[in-house]
């Protein structure tokens, strides 16, 4: 899982994200839950093509819609968000029902004409999302999307294995972390890091300021461990690291194995994104794609999966049905304003270009 980040957010997420999954649930939620007329016209489907990365859905609740509607869902996965963006190019839109995918790469996607409007009659529990994760620069006009979890880039490290008191990105280039720190791969979360403690944005455009930010980058090498975006909460767990930045959902995972980590939401501004669900223009199965979708946002399933994938929770009618135990891990903490995060967006071709050299500098400095 994942890659969350860059655009600041307006001022009505930044107060959103202060009640986090807290709020009433929406009027009239629980009676649109039922959703059979729509189930009951995907049935005729048959099957849904279910496009995601690997484990973002319990097989029960997938279970669960096979058993109400006669749907058979194939679920496939893809690694990265481009490589998601690759194979629907290839298939004009086709071969998927369902895609979950990261903000930045839905935006290339609509732009691309690959992407089909909702059908908002087929899908009555529209109302449950969360408004405050919607309206965002990549639908905003909430046309083509249905958000399906939020995240932040997060610092965890363990207090018991590390000398000082990290709070900020910059603690992490500090002698006594040496070979002992573990970071996601995706590159523009942590060629922003670098940039963010250059005060820059995590969008800008100018080669100069990526340049410098990947030459700060490289003093980091020495300290870095381990490279990589699958499972990074078990080497946290098991001590192989001693402190990390990690997606949201390893955060979860790590601090419920492990309540003495200490999270941490870096002093110099926080990466902030949102995964949302869209069927492409030319889905086979486009009745069964919107049946899908709307059983995912009735409240009490949509408990079942922010518990499982342990990102922050975007159905505002699911909030008090979150269990006591995972409320701290599905809310952001309170103080955080449009000031302080930032959402990745897409960014020039020579920015990109420039991004992947320092990159790939980086990743040969560290040895992986």
């Amino acid at each position: 899982m994942k890659k969350i980040i860059a655009l600041a957010l307006s001022a009505v997420l930044a107060l959103g994200t202060l009640a986090g999954c807290s709020s009433a649930p929406a009027s009239g939620s629980t009676a649109a839950s039922g959703s059979t007329a729509a189930s009951g016209a995907a049935a005729e489907a048959g099957e849904l093509n279910l496009y995601t990365w690997e484990g973002m859905f319990p097989q029960e609740v997938l279970d669960a819609f096979t058993a109400e509607t006669g749907i058979k869902v194939n679920y496939s996965s893809f690694d990265t968000d481009e490589t998601m963006l690759a194979k629907l190019e290839t298939a004009k839109g086709g071969d998927y029902d369902v895609v979950i995918a990261d903000d930045y790469i839905i935006e290339t996607a609509i732009a691309e004409g690959l992407v089909m409007e909702l059908d908002k009659e087929k899908i009555p529990n529209f109302g449950n999302i969360n408004p405050l994760y919607q309206g965002q620069f990549f639908d905003p006009e909430n046309a083509y999307t249905v958000p399906y979890g939020s995240g932040v880039q997060t610092i965890v490290y363990n207090p018991d294995l590390v000398d000082i008191e990290i709070d900020s990105y910059a603690d992490l280039w500090d002698a006594s972390l040496e070979s002992s720190v573990g970071i996601t791969s995706n590159f523009r979360v942590m060629n922003g890091m670098a940039l963010k403690m250059a005060g820059e944005s995590y969008n800008t455009d100018d080669v100069a300021a990526i340049e410098a930010a990947g030459a700060k980058l490289l003093e980091l090498a020495p300290n870095v461990r381990l490279i990589k975006d699958d499972n990074l909460q078990d080497d946290m767990i098991s001590g192989e690291i001693s402190a990390g930045v990690m997606y949201t959902s390893q955060v979860t995972l790590a601090c419920m194995a492990n309540p003495d980590l200490k999270v941490v939401y870096p002093s110099e501004g926080i990466g902030f994104g949102i995964m949302a669900q869209f069927i492409p223009v030319n889905a086979p199965h486009p009745d069964a794609a919107h049946a899908f979708i709307d059983y995912i946002l009735r409240p009490e399933v949509s408990k079942q999966c922010f518990e499982y994938i342990g990102y922050y929770c975007t159905n505002q009618a699911a909030d008090e049905l979150i269990s006591e135990e995972f409320r701290p891990f599905l809310t952001l903490p309170e103080g955080f304003t449009a000031d302080n995060m930032e959402m990745i967006q897409n960014v020039s071709a020579e920015a990109m270009e420039a991004h992947t050299k320092v990159w790939t500098e980086f990743r040969t400095a560290c040895g992986q």
